[in-house]
Protein backbone atom coordinates (compact mmCIF):
# COMPACT_ATOMS: atom_id res chain seq x y z
CA UNK A 1 0.00 0.00 0.00
CA UNK A 2 1.30 3.45 -0.88
CA UNK A 3 0.83 6.44 1.35
CA UNK A 4 0.87 10.12 0.40
CA UNK A 5 4.18 11.88 0.93
CA UNK A 6 5.88 8.49 1.25
CA UNK A 7 5.43 8.70 4.99
CA UNK A 8 3.70 5.46 5.94
CA UNK A 9 1.83 5.27 9.24
CA UNK A 10 2.61 7.01 12.49
CA UNK A 11 2.98 4.99 15.68
CA UNK A 12 -0.53 6.07 16.74
CA UNK A 13 -2.04 4.96 13.42
CA UNK A 14 -0.23 1.60 13.61
CA UNK A 15 -1.56 1.09 17.15
CA UNK A 16 -5.11 1.88 15.98
CA UNK A 17 -4.89 -0.63 13.13
CA UNK A 18 -3.48 -3.23 15.50
CA UNK A 19 -6.43 -2.61 17.83
CA UNK A 20 -8.84 -3.27 14.94
CA UNK A 21 -7.08 -6.58 14.25
CA UNK A 22 -7.40 -7.52 17.93
CA UNK A 23 -11.13 -6.75 17.78
CA UNK A 24 -11.32 -9.02 14.75
CA UNK A 25 -9.59 -11.79 16.73
CA UNK A 26 -12.22 -11.47 19.49
CA UNK A 27 -14.97 -11.81 16.88
CA UNK A 28 -13.24 -14.82 15.29
CA UNK A 29 -13.08 -16.44 18.73
CA UNK A 30 -16.90 -16.02 18.94
CA UNK A 31 -17.22 -18.01 15.69
CA UNK A 32 -18.09 -14.99 13.57
CA UNK A 33 -16.93 -15.41 9.97
CA UNK A 34 -14.65 -13.05 8.05
CA UNK A 35 -17.46 -11.50 5.92
CA UNK A 36 -19.39 -10.49 9.05
CA UNK A 37 -16.18 -9.26 10.73
CA UNK A 38 -15.42 -7.14 7.67
CA UNK A 39 -18.89 -5.60 7.81
CA UNK A 40 -18.82 -5.00 11.59
CA UNK A 41 -15.33 -3.44 11.62
CA UNK A 42 -15.78 -1.65 8.28
CA UNK A 43 -12.72 -3.21 6.65
CA UNK A 44 -12.29 -5.05 3.38
CA UNK A 45 -13.24 -8.70 3.14
CA UNK A 46 -9.74 -9.43 1.86
CA UNK A 47 -8.24 -8.03 5.08
CA UNK A 48 -10.71 -9.96 7.23
CA UNK A 49 -9.90 -13.24 5.47
CA UNK A 50 -6.15 -12.58 5.77
CA UNK A 51 -6.49 -11.79 9.49
CA UNK A 52 -8.60 -14.92 9.98
CA UNK A 53 -5.93 -17.09 8.37
CA UNK A 54 -3.19 -15.52 10.50
CA UNK A 55 -5.31 -15.82 13.63
CA UNK A 56 -5.97 -19.54 12.98
CA UNK A 57 -2.28 -20.17 12.36
CA UNK A 58 -0.80 -18.19 15.25
CA UNK A 59 -3.50 -16.78 17.50
CA UNK A 60 -3.75 -13.17 18.57
CA UNK A 61 0.05 -12.79 18.58
CA UNK A 62 0.04 -13.31 14.81
CA UNK A 63 -2.04 -10.13 14.46
CA UNK A 64 0.43 -7.93 16.34
CA UNK A 65 1.99 -5.02 14.48
CA UNK A 66 5.36 -5.76 12.93
CA UNK A 67 6.47 -2.16 13.49
CA UNK A 68 7.99 0.17 10.97
CA UNK A 69 8.45 -1.14 7.48
CA UNK A 70 11.07 -0.24 4.95
CA UNK A 71 14.70 0.55 5.27
CA UNK A 72 15.99 2.74 8.09
CA UNK A 73 17.20 6.18 7.13
CA UNK A 74 20.93 6.68 6.90
CA UNK A 75 20.36 10.04 8.65
CA UNK A 76 21.01 9.13 12.26
CA UNK A 77 18.78 10.71 14.94
CA UNK A 78 21.83 12.12 16.75
CA UNK A 79 22.86 13.98 13.57
CA UNK A 80 19.60 15.93 13.20
CA UNK A 81 20.49 18.86 15.47
CA UNK A 82 23.59 19.76 13.48
CA UNK A 83 21.91 20.49 10.09
CA UNK A 84 19.27 22.68 11.76
CA UNK A 85 21.96 24.81 13.39
CA UNK A 86 23.94 25.02 10.15
CA UNK A 87 20.90 26.04 8.11
CA UNK A 88 20.22 28.85 10.58
CA UNK A 89 23.71 30.23 9.85
CA UNK A 90 22.68 30.71 6.22
CA UNK A 91 24.26 29.70 2.92
CA UNK A 92 26.97 32.38 3.15
CA UNK A 93 28.53 30.53 6.10
CA UNK A 94 29.11 27.60 3.73
CA UNK A 95 30.47 29.59 0.80
CA UNK A 96 27.33 30.36 -1.24
CA UNK A 97 25.67 33.62 -2.15
CA UNK A 98 23.20 34.61 0.61
CA UNK A 99 20.73 36.02 -1.93
CA UNK A 100 20.14 32.64 -3.59
CA UNK A 101 19.11 30.94 -0.33
CA UNK A 102 19.13 27.26 0.49
CA UNK A 103 18.31 24.62 -2.12
CA UNK A 104 17.91 20.90 -1.55
CA UNK A 105 21.12 20.25 -3.46
CA UNK A 106 23.02 22.67 -1.20
CA UNK A 107 21.58 21.17 1.98
CA UNK A 108 22.45 17.66 0.73
CA UNK A 109 26.01 18.80 0.01
CA UNK A 110 26.41 20.34 3.50
CA UNK A 111 25.18 17.09 5.08
CA UNK A 112 27.47 15.03 2.83
CA UNK A 113 30.50 17.14 3.77
CA UNK A 114 29.85 16.69 7.47
CA UNK A 115 28.64 13.08 7.69
CA UNK A 116 30.06 11.54 4.47
CA UNK A 117 26.60 10.29 3.45
CA UNK A 118 24.98 11.42 0.19
CA UNK A 119 21.23 12.02 -0.04
CA UNK A 120 19.17 12.72 -3.15
CA UNK A 121 17.12 15.94 -3.22
CA UNK A 122 13.97 13.89 -2.48
CA UNK A 123 15.62 12.21 0.52
CA UNK A 124 16.94 15.57 1.71
CA UNK A 125 13.46 17.08 1.51
CA UNK A 126 12.00 14.15 3.47
CA UNK A 127 14.64 14.63 6.20
CA UNK A 128 14.03 18.38 6.37
CA UNK A 129 10.27 17.89 6.54
CA UNK A 130 10.70 15.41 9.39
CA UNK A 131 12.83 18.02 11.17
CA UNK A 132 10.00 20.56 10.87
CA UNK A 133 11.26 22.66 7.96
CA UNK A 134 8.82 24.01 5.37
CA UNK A 135 9.42 25.29 1.85
CA UNK A 136 9.72 29.04 1.79
CA UNK A 137 10.53 31.50 -0.94
CA UNK A 138 12.00 34.92 -0.25
CA UNK A 139 9.85 37.93 -1.01
CA UNK A 140 11.17 39.51 -4.19
CA UNK A 141 11.20 43.29 -3.82
CA UNK A 142 12.39 45.88 -6.24
CA UNK A 143 15.73 47.43 -5.31
CA UNK A 144 14.25 50.88 -6.02
CA UNK A 145 11.20 50.33 -3.79
CA UNK A 146 10.49 53.26 -1.47
CA UNK A 147 8.61 51.96 1.57
CA UNK A 148 7.54 55.46 2.65
CA UNK A 149 5.93 56.21 -0.74
CA UNK A 150 4.21 52.80 -0.78
CA UNK A 151 2.75 53.43 2.69
CA UNK A 152 1.58 56.91 1.67
CA UNK A 153 -0.08 55.59 -1.51
CA UNK A 154 -1.77 52.79 0.44
CA UNK A 155 -3.09 55.30 2.99
CA UNK A 156 -4.22 58.06 0.61
CA UNK A 157 -4.82 56.76 -2.94
CA UNK A 158 -5.93 53.17 -2.35
CA UNK A 159 -9.13 54.05 -0.42
CA UNK A 160 -10.27 56.16 -3.40
CA UNK A 161 -9.42 53.47 -5.95
CA UNK A 162 -10.98 50.73 -3.83
CA UNK A 163 -14.39 52.45 -3.83
CA UNK A 164 -14.85 51.92 -7.56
Amino acid sequence: MRYPDGGGLTAKQRARREQVRFEAAELFAQDIGPPQVARLLRVSRKSAYAWHARWRAGGVEALCSKGLCGRRSRMRPQWRDWPAAELDKGPAAHGWDEERGWTLARVALVIARRFHVRFSPAQTWRILRQMGFTPQLPAHRSAERDEHRVATWTRTTWPEVGKE
